[in-house]
């Protein structure tokens, strides 16, 4: 059970540790989109349907972190960890060359750990870094996204809970089974839930050349605070591209509290177009976030990913 519902700590947030040492990304966009104007979806053709139907049921959102591998690229990862008072007690730095131009080879060209951050077995002393080591930084495993399904697993295996949290980074929107009391909210799209929140649409541009749409779903502000409380994500960003509808960014921001857990996140994922195939790869992931559950100590945690340099890699 502590390890089920600290795969939702992946996705909770302490915004005063984590502005001490990153600059906290807007949640109104994503990368450098530039907003040219609001939109009335009907003259496009489009409605909020069109754009819901592409959140549930996109699935190279997800192929685009499983298409690292093809790649060779230069990865940069920073994670910071906090004490109850919000102050850094861990700070982890990697600087690594993925190297796939033969036998997949990972080259760290720098390394810096400090404060609490390994537990006397070696392993990492927080779970939420764990998961997050395993979901982004590749350190175990020569594939960063192993092809398994997208929903939750039966068992309690480690396996499990980590499809569990693909689920919720991937698949906004979807149920995500076995987590009690979650996974039901997490259908943000189901009509009782729509009642519940705001859609705008907003024209922009990407990268300064790409047109796109930026497609916000928010909890509307005139709703009680004990409706408020009971709605897990409290906004969901995504942008899309103009010209082949396909995603390109996505901002995730989830609070939920009761009596066997606490937590609160913000999560910001960017891809981007390489090579002459137009071949679409993560370039920015950021995150802050804290859980609590009882007896088990709170974790709190920050993580900045910047993925540079892809060229293609030989077979």
């Amino acid at each position: 059970m502590k390890k089920l519902i600290a795969t939702i700590g992946l996705l909770a947030g302490v915004l005063s540790g984590y502005s001490q040492q990153i600059p906290r990304f807007n949640p109104d966009t994503v990368l450098t989109v530039t907003i040219d104007s609001a939109v009335m979806i009907t003259s496009t053709r489009l409605t909020a349907q069109s754009f819901i139907d592409e959140i549930l049921n996109d699935t190279s959102f997800y192929q685009a972190f499983r298409n690292m591998k093809k790649y060779t690229f230069l990865a940069e990862n920073r994670i910071f960890t906090y004490n109850k008072r919000n102050k850094i007690d861990g700070r982890i730095y990697r600087k690594i060359r993925h190297n796939n131009d033969g036998p997949y080879k990972m080259e760290f060209l720098a390394k810096q750990d400090s404060g609490k951050v390994y537990k006397r077995n070696g392993k990492y002393s927080l779970y939420t870094v764990e998961m997050f080591d395993y979901i982004f930084m590749n350190a175990y495993n020569s594939d960063f996204v192993p092809s398994e399904s997208l929903t939750g697993g039966k068992g309690e295996s480690n396996e499990s809970y980590k499809n569990k949290l693909k689920t919720l980074i991937f698949s906004p929107g979807k149920p995500v089974k076995g987590i009690p009391f979650i996974s039901g909210k997490t259908e943000l799209f189901t009509p009782n839930m729509r009642q519940y929140y705001d859609y705008s649409f907003y024209s922009g541009t990407y990268l300064d050349s790409i047109p796109v749409y930026r497609f916000k779903v928010k909890v509307k502000p005139d709703l009680t605070n004990w409706t408020k409380d009971g709605l897990m994500i409290k906004e969901l960003t995504t942008i899309f591209d103009k010209r082949n509808f396909q995603i390109l960014g996505r901002y995730v921001d989830m609070k939920y509290d009761n009596l066997l857990f606490s937590f609160d996140v913000q999560m910001n994922i960017e891809l981007g177009y390489f090579d002459q195939n137009e071949a679409l790869l993560p370039t920015k992931i950021s995150y802050q976030g804290n859980w609590d559950i009882p007896l088990k100590r709170e974790e709190r945690a920050s993580f900045l990913i910047l993925h540079k340099g892809y060229r293609p890699g030989k077979d």
